[in-house]
């Protein structure tokens, strides 16, 4: 790559509580995506219960209250998420709910509708939500009295993506407002996709090899905030994750040029999130990157090979596209990930690279899903067409 004009973006990571965040400024803010500690889930019994120590001893008989306190402590993030969003930006929390026994009474806690009713009395409008499909073929998934009827309890195979806005659609009065989100913008077939309500995405591996904390982190895969991150906001952006866990929201905003801060309570956590973000490496991001570029002009070739037109063209990515909405559609490739200190990156990128210029020669993919279609470029490529895996 040739060392032509570079656009930087930032990402800082703060270890503290998420139900205070004076230290981000009032409408500083253009989309929030997280996935916090889910209610009624035994794993997060403790954290939940540090934050208010009535939550501990609801748990053991009074469950329901339990339930409600552990959504108290979660609306005084969202009422800091409303006042940090800008007018007109985003909240998407993915959230599952839960089912539990408590002295031998089985019952499900329903907290997707939990948040909707707190978020909504904060003064957030909801938009449709997304059920992201996590099915699991495991044979002891079942709960209840097996083939007995009366029973038996219908599995939960699903969470819920919950989207949300502060006040009314964004305003793009500036001609360079238009500008970026123009350049912003996603493909065709990807907008079929992402804005469908129902997503299958396979979940992320939950074990933690370094953590001084606990063995299992409740991450969501890379695939679902880059998404969101790319449905609800456009480059050069800020985005929030109030609960950042492994740090999977940083990445994805890295990936996508948008800026992120990440607060995370669990102090001990913060060398795996520091492992999880600098195991990253620009050239696995740029390798992304073009799998996305690829996985695009395999539909084209898919689309025309059924006598289907592909009216319009990109100049930037010197491919077909299918609207006038994606001819300014740029990608652009990462030039270097530099951790400023323990808690903050800048991420550069290369303004006037054209992704097709990208290779390499290592197979693997930051997203599972574009595996298959970059496999079947590779076996057809012609000389001129580089390997495209990380």
């Amino acid at each position: 790559m040739s060392p032509n004009k570079m656009t930087h973006t930032n990402h800082s990571i703060y270890i503290s509580s998420a139900q205070d965040m004076g230290r981000l400024k009032s409408e500083s803010i253009d989309l929030v995506v997280t996935s916090p500690p889910y209610p009624m889930i035994e794993m997060w019994d403790d954290i939940m219960s540090a934050q208010n120590p009535s939550i501990k001893e609801a748990l053991t008989s009074k469950p329901e209250l339990a339930f409600e306190l552990m959504h108290q402590e979660l609306d005084k993030v969202w009422s800091e998420c409303y006042r940090l969003l800008k007018d007109g930006g985003l909240m998407c929390i993915n959230i599952g709910d839960a089912t539990r026994s408590i002295n031998k009474e089985f019952q499900l806690f329903n907290n997707h509708t939990r948040v909707v009713n707190a978020c909504l009395s904060i003064g957030f409008i909801n938009l449709p939500n997304i059920i992201w499909r996590k099915q699991t073929n495991a044979p002891n998934k079942f709960m209840g009295s097996g083939m007995l009827p009366c029973g038996a309890y219908v599995t939960l195979e699903h969470e819920w993506i919950l989207v949300f806005r502060k006040g009314g659609k964004r305003n793009y009065l500036l001609d360079e407002a238009k500008k970026i989100r123009r350049e912003s913008s996603f493909f065709w077939e990807e907008r079929n996709k992402w804005f469908s309500d129902i997503w299958e995405v396979k979940g992320a591996k939950q074990r933690i090899s370094n953590s001084l904390t606990r063995e299992r982190n409740a991450s969501f895969p890379l695939e679902i905030p880059f998404r969101l991150i790319n449905m609800y906001s456009q480059q050069g952006d800020t985005v929030l994750d109030p609960f950042l866990g492994m740090g999977t929201t940083t990445i994805a905003a890295m990936l996508s040029q948008r800026n992120s801060i990440g607060i995370e309570i669990d102090d001990k956590l913060l060398p795996s999130i520091e492992d999880n973000i600098d195991s990253v490496s620009a050239s696995a991001l740029n390798d992304a990157i073009y799998q996305r570029y690829c996985a695009h002009l395999d539909f084209v070739k898919d689309r025309e090979s059924a006598g289907k037109e592909v009216k319009y063209y990109n100049e930037f990515l010197k491919c077909k596209v299918m609207t006038a909405q994606e001819t300014d559609m740029n990608l652009h490739y990462v030039n270097s990930i530099e951790k400023i200190d323990s808690a903050a990156y800048q991420c550069g990128y290369y303004d006037q690279v054209a992704v097709a210029d990208h290779s390499s020669t290592k197979i693997d993919s930051l997203f599972f899903s574009a595996r298959e279609s970059i496999e079947r470029r590779a076996k057809v490529r012609t000389p001129s067409e580089s390997v495209i895996f990380k």
